[in-house]
């Protein structure tokens, strides 16, 4: 069993730990992009073995049906939606998965 204050350490290093992980999954997209997809996996392996939440940035930036790593115009699409609630739909290629962010919740997002 772990005191608070080792609990606290660990997830701070975990959360470190995913940070990098999206980072070099970033840079090796183009250069091997099953690799990048490698790195995706793994952060989120972390996340669930340490329960943290994969901050919001990050959790964009794949796929939550396949897992894949997303770069715009690679193996995702990005639209904006101006019906009904305007919104951005990203697109998964892979998959066909769509994921949609609401652009209310952005502006406020922003602000903070």
């Amino acid at each position: 069993m772990l005191c608070k204050k080792q609990r606290i350490k660990v997830k701070t290093i975990a959360i470190e730990r995913i940070k990098r992980l999206f980072e070099m999954a970033d840079y090796m997209f183009h250069i091997n992009s099953e690799l990048s997809h490698r790195y995706v996996e793994l952060a989120r392996r972390i996340a669930m073995r340490c329960k943290v939440r994969i901050p919001r940035e990050l959790r964009r930036k794949f796929c939550h049906r396949c897992y894949r790593f997303l770069r715009p115009g690679v193996n995702c699409r990005v639209r904006l939606v101006k019906r009904r609630e305007p919104h951005i739909a990203i697109t998964c290629l892979e998959c066909g998965n769509v994921m949609r962010l609401n652009l209310e919740g952005l502006k406020r997002e922003g602000e903070r």
